[in-house]
């Protein structure tokens, strides 16, 4: 593969030939070209919404032979029919490509994360992958709404199966599922979701990054309280903000168990919040779950095991209790490896968002013998470059850091590295053919918000640029090839930028490496810290950085799921730039154009004006540079071929990840096509705090 930063370097070369010709042409935005047609997209069927699920009860239920021979017979377990609530949630027929389901089989996952424990509504990540959504829940769902067509799209109810808001819109009412239990067999009810609210949500010393939701996420003064044990209350300062369903949805209101959660929070015990944190290790097996599947094995660099959920709460047409798979993996290997693997076929899925690995990948789909089937979906991952715009104190920046900031802050300056940026070549250099464009920031092209003329661009214009940082005052005043800082500003140093970049995913670091050459060529010396997984998030999410790479997060794909990440309305919503100790933003004014617009978006009920308002978004953010686009390109879900009910034409990324469109606990294994992977046959989670699962 060719080395990016050696692309870095050479982008500008070819420039020679009548370069004042070119940087007169370069040098004005413009629109960005459009993208390139590409192979292997895979085309959604779209259903109604009303077609995927309803909440009934059935005539009778139905569970794997060997739970009622080895746990109900034998007293361990109550009958099915007592492990279920009152109307269990069930998936109609209509909407599963290949119908009923039998039980049995494995879902073999590879992952590249590492899990930190289990307590994701205090920000422990669970390793990503899908596990934290195979065990989590949430109030709504939205993963499915990628078959729905726009206008009909509204999130699924889930936890909370109704919901209804009040004359003035201020209100709004939701009845949870009634009788439904953890997999412990403890009841959920409304105390989960207070001191989910209370006590992880508003409790600001709870971080909720890695994982669950910060209180601006439902808009300033919101308050939730519990009418009975089956229904809870919000109230909005807006009227009618349908927006915040979306954000009740994953990753942001998936309520932990509170009968293990609470004894450990400080509030309740002598605990601090660190101990409160942590006290549910990747160690601590069984921990209660709403989810399908239960963690039963960790081994340190080796697996994670998850065995169905015997009080599982959702059921097919016929009573059956799902999931039909018994058992989950998440082999702890890399992303890299998880492509290769799955394309093998000694994986069973992946989204295959690496370049790197596109064309070997679509070779091997494309013979008889292979073991997985390959759809690329629409251009949904675009890699954008952050810049850290906090300049009064997130992080504690040390002079140098300030001083990078402050630079950060300076439009010219964020012009030029805009304009520096060779797309083009990193785009080719990750992978040849049709799969990569020009993408500036903002919106990514793939969501039906998107609109290219409502996109500054500018393109890459090395000369012009480099005026630019002149005009900053940034000059090599010592000769070695690296601007300076003017006289006074950190001692005349070399201007040194920090890229935080994450250690687990060879696209980030080629991305990384390409910016290093291309940025030296503009005169800027950048340093890469690349860290794994939970490292490069604690690193981002306490400010420790100047510049980031980050790969497009729900917002940018989706914009009506995370809206409130798209810009900074509240002090910890953006992903660049959040309050510093003293609580308050120091806002630049088109980022408060830009919280305005999305303020104004989260609340209308009008489908023309939220189009227009994310055109104007649009135009704000890449006009002004609030990140530096990179690349974007299509991903493609890999899935074995002994997998049935796989929706068609599933991305791997819209409103969540695909491991939660596909819906996981619907998928099934004909019989004469099931593997021996089970690592614990006929056996169930024990109780929480133990190892292993019980015969």
């Amino acid at each position: 593969m060719t080395n990016l930063r050696e692309i870095g370097i050479r982008a500008g070369l070819a420039l020679g030939v009548s370069i004042a010709a070119v940087n007169a042409a370069a040098s004005e935005p413009t629109t960005p070209p459009v993208p390139p047609q590409f192979p292997a997209e895979g085309k959604i069927k779209y259903v109604t919404r009303d077609s995927i699920l309803e909440f009934k009860a059935l005539p009778e239920y139905r569970e794997p032979d060997w739970v009622t021979k080895n746990f109900v017979e034998t007293g361990k377990l109550p009958p099915v029919k007592d492990r279920l609530p009152k109307e269990p949630l069930v998936f109609k027929t209509e909407n599963m490509p290949d119908g009923i389901g039998v039980y049995g089989d494995t879902m073999r996952h590879v992952i590249g994360g590492r899990p930190e424990g289990w307590n994701y509504g205090a920000g422990q990540t669970q390793g990503w992958g899908g596990i934290d959504i195979g065990l989590s829940e949430c109030l709504t769902r939205t993963a499915p709404l990628f078959q729905i067509e726009a206008k009909d799209t509204e999130p699924l109810p889930n936890l909370a199966k109704s919901w209804e808001w009040s004359e003035d819109g201020h209100k709004l009412t939701m009845h949870l599922i009634e009788g439904a239990k953890w997999s412990d067999g403890d009841p959920f009810d409304a105390d989960d979701i207070m001191f989910y609210w209370e006590d992880e949500v508003i409790d600001p010393n709870v971080s909720p990054l890695g994982g669950g939701a910060s209180p601006e996420a439902f808009g300033e003064g919101t308050v939730l309280k519990k009418i009975d044990a089956y229904t809870v209350e919000w109230t909005f300062k807006e009227a009618f903000p349908k927006q915040y369903l979306y954000t009740m949805a994953y990753p942001n209101f998936c309520p932990g168990p509170s009968h293990l959660l609470k004894p450990q929070h400080p509030k309740y015990s002598k605990n601090t919040y660190n101990q409160f944190k942590n006290a549910f290790p990747p160690e601590f097996l069984n921990m209660p779950v709403m989810g399908g599947w239960v963690p039963v094995e960790y081994r340190s660099d080796d697996i994670i095991v998850m065995r169905r959920n015997p009080y599982y709460w959702k059921v097919d047409e016929e009573g059956n209790q799902l999931p039909y798979l018994n058992e989950l993996h998440y082999k702890l290997s890399t992303w890299a490896d998880r492509d290769v693997q799955a394309v093998a076929g000694s994986g069973d899925i992946s989204n295959l968002e690496q370049p790197e690995n596109f064309v070997a990948s679509l070779k091997r789909a494309a013979e008889e013998t292979a073991p997985a089937r390959l759809a690329f979906g629409p251009r949904l991952i675009g890699y954008n470059l952050r810049m850290n715009f906090s300049a009064n104190g997130w992080g504690d920046p040390d002079p140098r850091g300030q001083a990078i900031r402050e630079l950060n802050r300076n439009e010219d300056f964020r012009k030029a590295i805009t304009m520096a940026v060779d797309r083009k070549a990193l785009g080719d250099s990750l992978v040849k053919g049709p799969f990569t464009a020009i993408y500036p920031g903002g919106l990514v092209s793939g969501t039906s918000f998107y609109d290219r003329n409502s996109v500054v661009y500018y393109p890459h214009d090395l000369e012009s640029a480099k005026g630019l940082l002149e005009k900053v005052g940034l000059k090599d005043t010592d000769g070695d090839g690296f601007v300076n800082f003017p006289a006074g500003t950190e001692g005349g140093k070399n201007v040194e930028i920090v890229l935080l970049v994450n250690n687990g995913y060879s696209t980030d670091k080629s991305l990384a490496e390409g910016i290093v050459g291309q940025m030296e060529k503009l005169g800027l010396k950048i340093i890469i810290n690349a860290l794994d997984g939970p490292k490069r998030d604690d690193a981002h999410y306490s400010g420790r950085f100047d510049w980031l790479i980050q790969r497009n997060t729900t917002e940018l794909a989706s914009v009506v799921q995370s809206t409130e990440q798209l810009a900074p309305v509240g002090p910890r919503t953006s992903w660049h730039h959040r309050a510093g100790k003293d609580g308050k933003l120091d806002l630049m004014p088109y980022e408060e154009e830009l919280a305005d617009i999305i303020n104004k978006f989260r609340t209308s009920q009008d489908n023309d004006e939220r189009v227009a308002l994310m055109k104007q978004y649009q135009k704000t953010a890449t006009e002004n540079v609030d990140t530096v686009g990179l690349t974007e390109y299509p991903g493609a879900l890999i899935i074995n071929k002994r997998f049935s009910n796989v929706p068609q034409g599933t991305p791997i990324f819209m409103f969540n990840w695909a491991e939660d469109s596909v819906i996981r606990e619907r998928l099934w294994v004909a019989a004469d096509k099931q593997g021996k992977y089970e690592l614990f046959p006929e056996q169930l989670p024990g109780k929480p705090g133990e190892n292993g699962p019980i015969n």
